[in-house]
């Protein structure tokens, strides 16, 4: 077993000395430059920062060979080219005020000295009154006359030759190219306005035009996501939030097309990538992932861009006000009615823009034919206020609800086009598991089961929230065998399981009975509902479930009593439920994440019949 290297000889007993001012800024290095892909990000936050509008990026072998930034911003003059690549010379600060208020990208005059002690650093620039660029040599010191445009070019070659022990934890060259596309699209994403060009060894591989700024994004996410995304742009003064949302429904295994930018700034902040994930949380699979580009503009006096050398971190003077901020912004956007996401069903050609939230507000919708399933075996939707019209109705008769508005002459007849109901109006039933509806822009299909799994959880959230859930107590109670644990859970916990509308009593010490169900889950299987009740409050124990888990026992419950295929629907109950869904937040995504509606355009259809060639 080969032995552990020797200590430094004499290193304890060593006097107190100065280092070398080379072995300084190696080893400040470190913090600077990890690998090609540092170089890359500060020169480009360099260029920036130069007011540059056009910038060009060249690497050579993963960026270890080479890295090229020219950009045509203002250019240094060349009285001071030496003193740009010394350590902690800036001309973006000047005292302990302006650092306090930064606003531009970088700031510790650190980035050329760190690059320029593990690299060879060649820097040409030129400013509006020179005759000439002129060019200076890191080695050297020396300054000399070099052809060229206004602005500047730096030229990295050889990195960490200088420290070949840290070349050694380099990957490949691909792979450090692949980082260093990364940091350049990262850059790219937030500063819309700008011109970048990207060459990759001897190939031109990414040419970005100035675009608008969801454009940008749209970009940076995928094409996936090009029709399925929201557009949030929310203005509190000193505080901003723009974002390009993708739908949860168009979610992924990997967290990696989730880009959040304060200032400009791209940061990894666990506050507000908890936030922003508590925001999409309801809507989708806890193991999944959501797209986004989040951008945060807030007065730099209201953080602290000063927390690592790398300035990927950031502190806010006020996180509680800037976390409930950006959550409640997305959350709203993500939780537009299905009236609003209706309204933004445009022909395939206008929706290549995506669709913004509060775009229109949510119509009045008129008094609708409740839906009451109680004769169903997964019974209602809604908590009974009056006596429902179907108690009376005979079981083999068809379940025709007192509809408010004169239902269609049958069941295929069309709906006016014109007809500004968001989602239209019920056409006809498919397979026992599709509504199909007809409004101005085309068709409307439905998964009415996961449609009426969202409305039935909302509803319950709400109720919850106010601690007044309604409860419909059982005629007969239901009683059902139960292990010891259970039965304990029933006597110690009664308060906490009465809170979610369901009343248990321990009959026995095997037996439990429901006494009682939330109103809204009437008709749903009450032995089950209870056990999946208990089940997870054993789990996570009770306190932290309601605490911490609320949403997901509620989800949880209102699964139980959703409409289920093949349930028969009359046109009346399924207006009922477009109408709901009308009403209902977040009713784009049933409880799990999947789609609950999909609108069809007339000019796809159309396309589906070859009509118009």
């Amino acid at each position: 077993m080969p032995s552990a290297a020797p200590a430094v000889p004499g290193a304890s007993s060593r006097p107190i000395a100065r280092l070398a001012d080379r072995l300084v800024s190696q080893i400040a290095a470190g913090e600077v430059v990890e690998r090609p892909a540092s170089v890359v990000r500060e020169l480009l936050e360099n260029a920036l920062d130069a007011g540059a509008v056009r910038i060009r990026l060249r690497i050579e072998e993963g960026g270890v060979r080479r890295i090229v930034v020219a950009d045509d911003g203002c250019g240094i003059e060349r009285a001071q080219l030496a003193l740009a690549l010394e350590r902690h010379a800036t001309s973006k600060i000047a005292s302990l005020d302006e650092l306090e208020r930064v606003g531009t990208l970088g700031f510790r005059g650190e980035a050329l000295a760190s690059i320029a002690s593990v690299a060879r650093l060649r820097l040409t620039s030129r400013t509006s009154g020179d005759d000439c660029a002129w060019r200076i040599d890191a080695d050297t010191g020396e300054v000399e006359p070099a052809p060229g445009a206004r602005g500047t070019q730096v030229e990295v070659l050889d990195l960490f030759s200088a420290t070949p022990a840290r070349r050694k934890f380099l990957r490949s060259a691909a792979t450090e190219s692949a980082h260093c596309v990364d940091a350049f699209r990262r850059i790219a994403l937030a500063h819309e306005s700008v011109a970048f060009e990207m060459q990759l060894d001897d190939r031109r591989t990414e040419t970005l035009e100035p675009a608008d700024w969801t454009r940008r994004a749209l970009a940076a996410l995928g094409d996936e996501y090009e029709n399925a995304h929201r557009i949030v742009d929310v203005d509190a003064g000193v505080l901003r939030l723009r974002a390009v949302l993708g739908l949860p429904t168009h979610n992924r295994a990997r967290a990696d097309r989730q880009f959040l930018y304060v200032n400009g700034r791209f940061v990894r902040d666990r506050m507000l990538g908890y936030a922003l994930r508590q925001a999409y949380a309801d809507l989708m699979h806890g193991d999944r992932h959501a797209a986004w580009a989040v951008f945060v503009s807030i007065d730099p006096s209201q953080i602290d861009v000063n927390v690592h050398p790398a300035k990927i971190e950031v502190r806010f003077r006020d996180p509680a006000g800037v976390r409930s901020f950006v959550f409640h912004a997305i959350e709203s956007a993500l939780r537009a009615s299905a009236s609003e996401r209706a309204h933004e069903a445009l022909p395939a050609a206008a929706a290549a823009r995506g669709m913004h939230v509060q775009a229109y507000p949510v119509p009045d919708s008129p008094t609708t034919a409740s839906l009451d399933f109680a004769r169903e075996p997964h019974a209602a939707m809604y908590p009974p206020v009056a006596p429902s019209p179907l108690a009376a109705t005979s079981p083999a008769a068809p379940a025709r609800s007192a509809a408010a508005f004169p239902a269609p002459a049958s069941a295929g007849a069309a709906t006016p086009a014109t007809d500004d109901a968001p989602l239209g109006h019920a056409l006809a039933q498919l397979h026992g598991t599709w509504v199909l509806a007809q409004n101005r822009h085309g068709l409307v299909v439905v998964d009415m089961h996961a449609a009426h799994e969202r409305v039935v959880y909302e509803r319950m959230k709400t109720a919850y929230a106010r601690r007044s859930i309604p409860v419909q107590p059982l005629l007969v109670p239901v009683v059902f065998r139960a292990d010891a644990l259970d039965v304990a859970l029933v006597d110690d916990e009664g308060e906490a399981i009465a809170a979610l509308g369901l009343e248990l009593s321990a009959l026995s010490v095997q037996s439990i009975a429901v006494r009682a169900v939330p109103a809204a889950l009437t008709g749903a299987d009450a032995e089950a509902l209870a056990r999946s009740v208990l089940a997870e409050l054993r789990e996570h124990g009770a306190s932290r479930a309601l605490a911490e888990r609320s949403d997901a026992l509620l989800a949880t419950m209102a699964c139980h009593a959703s409409v289920r295929a093949n349930r028969r629907l009359t046109i009346e109950e399924m207006d009922a439920l477009l109408r709901e869904m009308e009403r209902t937040p977040a009713a784009d995504q049933c409880n799990h994440g999947r789609p609950t509606w999909l609108q069809v355009p007339l000019d796809e259809l159309d396309r589906w019949f070859l009509r118009g060639r």
